[in-house]
């Protein structure tokens, strides 16, 4: 018998500094897709109080010769407008979109990795195939928890999150500030979701608010509207600014870097992760793409009725075109072998790193979509890697 237990996940809004990060990261390498689908991007971001450093390695093979990036893909002021977006343009704020100070040491990619990532023949390579941008393991994860196909604790943890930043942005309640966490303890019972045990919601705020106000909305506004009534008993405990204070938030407060979130941004601890971050990254780096790929293939399984509950690795070499090992793991929940699902999923997909560029259309400007409330889970056309479309020919090739 499954016993009883509590799992917790938590997810973090636009504001919180490593978001700020992420956010610049994404808006730099969208800014890069756009002039050249064929850009490589590597973009990693830090803040502080009212510094940004942007660095990293960038190559537009488009680029005129003796033309700078910069006239092409302007970072100034592509960070501005992603903080102005975000929200810190307040008076009162350290870290503001006009004030802040700007830092570019962007480079070239490596020749040597380079060399790796290009469809072409190279000394020492052994093949002409486009190779993955780096050794490393991703992670994969379904469940038929939620109608997303997602874990309970981290998609209810996003839901407050967004919700709480849509009501920033509409004016609603002008004392609301850009920093905010959320975190969702959801009890399970025989391995399903039966209720939630506490909700935690931090949020910044002006300096003119009363800690009771702050709690009362957030518990009416924004918990009970978003999450699911019959979740919520009289047991369930709201913690709501637990310090009692928080006015200084963002990169006044705390130092964000680019990647510092990648469980917020996958499957909030319930399912695994290889360390890669994605924000900053175009999809040549296997990080990135093959995470999508991987969510892509176990969304589909479980959509396909194969399995309640599928995981999915890959693992690459970097110059290598394809992944070095491939394991699929569906917790018992299978309803037809396992090593049927894995010659399915072998028939039915290809994991070189060009096929999945080409099967999830990923060389678009679509990354800045991604970057807040999870990479999983949405509903977009452009996020492709959130389709069931290949749930009948898997459970064709499974029988």
């Amino acid at each position: 018998m499954l016993r009883r237990f509590i799992f917790a996940s938590e997810s973090v809004g636009e504001g919180h500094p490593d978001k700020v990060c992420d956010t610049i990261s994404d808006a730099v390498l969208d800014a890069c897709l756009r002039h050249d689908p064929k850009s490589r991007v590597a973009c990693e971001t830090f803040a502080k109080s009212h510094t940004v450093i942007v660095g990293g390695e960038i190559t537009i093979p488009s680029l005129p010769h003796g033309t700078s990036l910069e006239a092409i893909v302007p970072i100034d002021q592509i960070v501005r407008d992603a903080v102005r977006e975000i929200g810190y343009v307040n008076d009162d704020d350290v870290f503001h979109a006009d004030k802040i100070d700007i830092q570019n040491i962007i480079t070239n990619q490596s020749a040597d990795i380079a060399q790796g990532v290009d469809a072409r023949e190279a000394e020492g390579k052994g093949h002409a195939e486009q190779g993955a941008g780096d050794q490393g393991l991703m992670f994969g994860f379904a469940c038929d928890e939620t109608p997303e196909l997602m874990p309970a604790p981290i998609m209810f943890a996003h839901r407050l999150g967004r919700e709480l930043t849509r009501i920033r942005k509409s004016g609603k309640a002008r004392w609301l500030r850009p920093d905010a966490k959320s975190q969702v303890s959801v009890i399970y019972d025989g391995g399903r979701p039966v209720g939630v045990s506490n909700v935690v919601v931090s949020t910044q705020h002006s300096k003119d608010v009363k800690h009771s106000e702050i709690r009362s909305f957030i518990i009416e506004e924004v918990i009970r509207k978003v999450l699911p009534n019959e979740m919520l008993t009289n047991a369930t405990e709201y913690l709501i600014n637990p310090t009692g204070n928080f006015v200084i938030g963002g990169p006044e407060g705390d130092t964000g870097l680019t990647g510092r979130k990648i469980i917020v941004d996958s499957y909030g601890g319930w399912g695994r992760h290889g360390g890669g971050a994605f924000s900053g990254k175009d999809p040549s780096k296997v990080d990135r793409s093959a995470a999508y790929m991987a969510r892509w293939v176990a969304k589909n399984v479980v959509a396909a009725g194969l399995a309640t509950r599928c995981e999915i690795q890959f693992a690459y070499a970097i110059g290598y075109p394809d992944p070095v090992s491939m394991n699929i793991n569906t917790f018992d929940t299978n309803t037809v072998p396992e090593e049927a699902i894995e010659r399915a999923v072998n028939e039915t997909f290809s994991f070189k790193p060009a096929h999945i560029i080409a099967q999830l259309d990923l060389l678009r400007p679509i990354y800045s979509k991604t970057t807040n409330y999870g990479h999983f889970g949405k509903n977009d056309p452009d996020i492709t890697w959130e389709r069931t479309d290949k749930a009948a020919a898997l459970k064709k090739a499974a029988k």
